[in-house]
């Protein structure tokens, strides 16, 4: 086990900044933060279109402004193929699609309002990411 990833502090920090601006968009715009479903507003409707767009700048600006002001490095490297990453990109857009959204609109917002359908699709997420670990591991 690599120890040197369990950091509980800023874990936990992280949580409670993600769910207060799970609430803060709630409040200001009436809707989920779920990524997937941002993201496929953007692209397909006119409604919101401007919001959304500023909630998608802010995704990227973010770690972005952090890493100026940090001085933690994060190692970050990306080990797969680029039609791996292709694949993996495109089976995620087909997966958020069949159960109407992803990790954070169901994980995150879902759950926090006891839906059930939020549940089990967070369950399933989990364990198709455990059964993915699980047969990469024992082929690759």
């Amino acid at each position: 086990m690599n120890i040197i990833n369990f950091t509980p502090l800023p874990a936990f920090i992280g949580g409670i900044v993600i769910g207060l601006a799970v609430v803060i968009f709630y409040l200001g715009n009436g809707r989920l933060a779920g990524i997937s479903g941002i993201m496929k507003n953007f692209i397909s409707s006119n409604n919101n279109r401007f919001d959304n767009l500023l909630f998608l700048i802010g995704l990227i600006l973010g770690p972005l402004i952090y890493s100026l002001f940090s001085t933690y490095e994060i190692p970050f490297n990306i080990t797969a193929s680029l039609p791996t990453l292709i694949i993996g990109g495109l089976l995620v857009g087909v997966g958020t699609g069949i159960s109407n959204g992803c990790t954070s609109g169901h994980g995150i917002c879902g759950i926090s309002r006891f839906s059930p359908r939020s549940i089990l699709a967070t369950i399933i997420f989990l364990l198709m990411a455990i059964i993915t670990v699980v047969i990469k591991g024992s082929f690759f």
